[in-house]
């Protein structure tokens, strides 16, 4: 499997950046690779030297645990995404410059990154809390459709969030056009 970390930088020329896990589970073990440092697996893994009876649910459970803290930490950046174009619209009837219309699109385009990695993740989740893995115990599935309920919400709100700054790109131009016919009258 492959989960995906998301770290929000509006500073940055990509606010949207993502660390890849790739995740190789069984039945008796779940082996993790990255490429870069991801702080939820340090997370887990602490929790887990506290608490050894993580160990005991199984590899299964070891893997939501991890799968369930990658998700929730993508609900934040969400929110700092929503108050961004919520600043973005407030901008818009102050000052039209370059820079406001680069923040649009900077963050249109991290929405679109963010659609392409929630997408899939959630029909992985989805077929895991199916039961078309035999990986999977039958008393772990439940986890699972919890961590697809999560996907599905961080989905629908990220098309959200496309639906608004697509409007604030449109009242964009809409007030250029206006200024610019005040300037022709």
């Amino acid at each position: 499997l492959v989960l995906h970390s998301i770290i929000f930088n509006l500073d940055s020329d990509e606010p949207i950046k993502t660390n890849e896990l790739d995740v190789f589970l069984g039945k008796h073990f779940l082996v993790t690779y990255q490429s870069n440092p991801i702080p939820v697996v340090d997370k887990v893994r602490q929790t887990i030297e506290r608490d050894p009876r993580f160990l005991q649910r199984g590899a299964d459970h070891l893997f939501y645990k991890l799968a369930d803290d990658l998700v929730a930490d993508a609900m934040p950046v969400v929110d700092l995404m929503d108050d961004t174009i919520d600043t973005i619209e407030d901008e818009i009837f102050t000052s039209t410059n370059q820079k406001l219309l680069e923040r649009i699109f900077r963050i249109k385009r991290s929405l679109m990154h963010l659609r392409r990695i929630l997408m899939p993740q959630r029909e992985v989740f989805n077929k895991l809390a199916r039961g078309d893995d035999h990986v999977i115990d039958i008393e772990e599935r439940v986890f699972f459709r919890d961590i697809y309920d999560h996907l599905v919400r961080l989905f629908d709100i990220t098309e959200g969030l496309r639906d608004l700054i697509s409007g604030a790109l449109e009242t964009y131009l809409s007030v250029i056009n206006n200024r610019m016919n005040d300037v022709m009258k």
